[in-house]
């Protein structure tokens, strides 16, 4: 008749119960379990890793709470599933089990063999993919049969470090249970720029040793301490490991930029945004940026061939802009001002416009200010009413804005629509930039500069000081 038989197993140190489950049709119930039994014997060389526990590479216990960083608690043996594999065909099965094969940081893919048979190594698996025989693709499987490589499991006690484990890995078993865990963080040069929370402070030291250790180039790890300054847009920061250089140099889109992070504002996030919309800008164009930082906006335009006048408040954001100029070789093509936004608004963007207009020069105006820059734009009203009205060729605007509106496009316009004092609802586009935060997105507005603003006999309202 038919029967269903079921056989449990235990291997105490890596795994739960195994449940192997079998239909057979044989005369007998006697006769069916002693085949199965011996069905049982011949295929589960590595039995119990069906029930292979998902966390088989958690650290051990011992290590939660630990405040300061002890390597060696972190050292464990474990059992993984491996094939046997004679040498001459090494290479080629090593290839074939690509995706199978064990990846965790410095753990070989191949070992001696247990037998100490020099004819033979032992391929290591993931233990998470490869849990039987039945566990191979069918591509895997019909490359071991052709090259005469059984499909048995063996077991294989690796021993594992604390070099083997990931970062998210460490810091989830040091953290109290419950809690968030962070690994993320912002790589700028040498530095990793955390954003810690509350709970996660007594452990700020372990966390930024974990993290230089797991990020190979990673010097020194900070972590913000406030919010961003509000007049020059740096964080105030502390170091949690490693060296107290703050001086970083980084690539972004082929060019190269230095500075004091402690003491300008950079976003290595925004690097795709910089990108569009430099590509907006073509050979020949006049490019106003207002809040340039130390030039990822201004230095890449310049290198496209346009004439740049580039602005920022801070001085150590202006003396750095100069430096990424010449560093970058594009210092004949920007003027660079330490002046307020407004005052560069009124001041040399105003004395260097009409001109451009009557030569018809493509002028773009970039704003990219995103907790002030919509307010900067009553700037523009009446900014040339006492020249000669042009129709043609006016600024084109990029103006950045956050927003936590359920509708942040619409509200981002309405903004920027009340502080020029002219509706841009049908005149502009809203670009999405990214998240930064639970409900708060960064925008771009786009629009024409209206000429009934820049042509307005209305007088500026707003206030310098940013």
């Amino acid at each position: 008749g038919t029967l269903v038989f079921k056989l449990f197993d235990f291997t105490p140190k890596i795994c739960g119960p195994l449940v192997i489950e079998l239909v057979c049709i044989w005369p007998s119930s006697a006769q069916t379990e002693k085949k199965l039994r011996g069905a049982v014997g011949r295929i589960c060389v590595f039995s119990g890793n069906t029930g292979m526990e998902p966390k088989l590479y958690r650290p051990p216990a011992e290590v939660r709470g630990m405040s300061s960083l002890d390597r060696d608690a972190f050292t464990q043996t474990i059992s993984v599933p491996a094939v046997r594999v004679p040498v001459r065909v090494l290479n080629k099965v090593v290839k074939s089990l690509k995706k199978s094969s064990i990846q965790r940081p410095g753990v070989p893919r191949v070992v001696q063999d247990t037998e100490e048979n020099a004819d033979y190594r032992l391929v290591l698996l993931d233990p998470h993919r490869v849990t039987s025989p039945t566990s191979f693709s069918e591509a895997e499987a019909e490359a071991l049969r052709s090259f005469g490589v059984p499909e048995e499991l063996h077991h294989y006690e690796l021993k594992l470090t604390y070099e083997n484990l990931k970062s998210e890995e460490v810091l989830e078993a040091v953290l109290p249970q419950g809690q968030d865990v962070t690994s993320g963080f912002s790589r700028v040069g040498h530095i990793a720029h955390m954003n810690l929370r509350d709970h996660q402070l007594q452990y700020k030291n372990l966390i930024g040793q974990v993290i230089m250790d797991k990020n190979p180039g990673v010097t020194c790890v900070v972590n913000k301490t406030n919010i961003i300054d509000s007049t020059y847009r740096n964080f105030q920061m502390e170091v949690l490991a490693g060296e107290e250089n703050m001086v970083a140099k980084v690539k972004e889109n082929g060019l190269t930029y230095k500075f004091d992070f402690s003491r300008v504002y950079w976003n290595p996030r925004l690097s795709t945004e910089h990108e569009r919309v430099v590509q907006l800008t073509k050979w020949g164009d006049t490019v106003f940026d207002v809040f340039a930082g130390v030039g990822p906006f201004a230095i890449p335009a310049a290198r496209r061939g346009a004439n740049v006048l580039a602005n920022d408040l801070n001085p150590e954001s202006h003396r750095w802009l100069q430096h990424n100029c010449k560093l970058n070789k594009v210092e004949k093509k920007v003027r660079t001002f330490n002046l307020d936004g407004r005052a560069f608004i009124q001041g040399p963007l105003r004395e260097e416009l009409p001109a451009l207009l009557k030569e018809k020069v493509r002028v773009h105006v970039v704003m990219n200010l995103p907790a002030l820059a919509l307010d900067f734009l009553d700037a523009f009203r009446g900014l040339l009413h006492q020249e000669p009205q042009c129709e043609e060729n006016l600024p084109t605007v990029h103006c950045y804005g956050f927003s936590k509106d359920d509708d942040p496009d619409t509200d981002v316009v309405k903004r920027a629509s009340q502080s020029l004092g002219f509706p841009l609802e049908k005149l502009c586009s809203v670009h999405f930039v990214r998240n930064v935060a639970p409900n708060k997105d960064m925008l771009c507005v786009m629009f024409t500069l209206p000429k009934e603003v820049l042509y307005s006999t209305e007088a500026q309202t707003g206030e310098t000081g940013s």
